[in-house]
């Protein structure tokens, strides 16, 4: 006789179980002090914890990026948001590739004051 499974929609071997299969393997779940089988983490589980619990963020360019407070003249700021939207730019790219056109490309081993 075809053993019937209980969902398979379920993952992995979940769904290939029987109902008694499947009630058995997840009892342990049910259990409400399992505390005191807990054990610390290893150095590897902590790295992987710490990992999942960043934010995403921006991607890594370069040296990294560090936030900068700038005055600018209101006119010439809103001028370049409308040249940055104009071109598909976000303002903070507009402002790199003047500073990098000004400056010219730098190495990024060149010693930081």
């Amino acid at each position: 006789m075809k053993k019937k499974c209980v969902e398979p929609k379920l993952p992995g071997r979940y769904g290939r179980m029987d109902a008694a299969e499947l009630e058995e393997d997840v009892a342990k779940f049910d259990q409400e002090f399992i505390a005191e089988t807990a054990k610390p983490l290893t150095r590897q589980e902590r790295i992987r914890d710490q990992k999942a619990r960043r934010k995403r963020g921006r991607p890594r360019v370069g040296g990294g990026a560090r936030r900068v407070l700038v005055t600018i003249e209101s006119s010439l700021l809103r001028r370049s948001d409308v040249f940055a939207d104009k071109h598909g730019l976000t303002r903070s790219a507009l402002i790199a590739r003047g500073l990098e056109q000004l400056l010219g490309k730098t190495s990024d081993s060149a010693p930081r004051h």
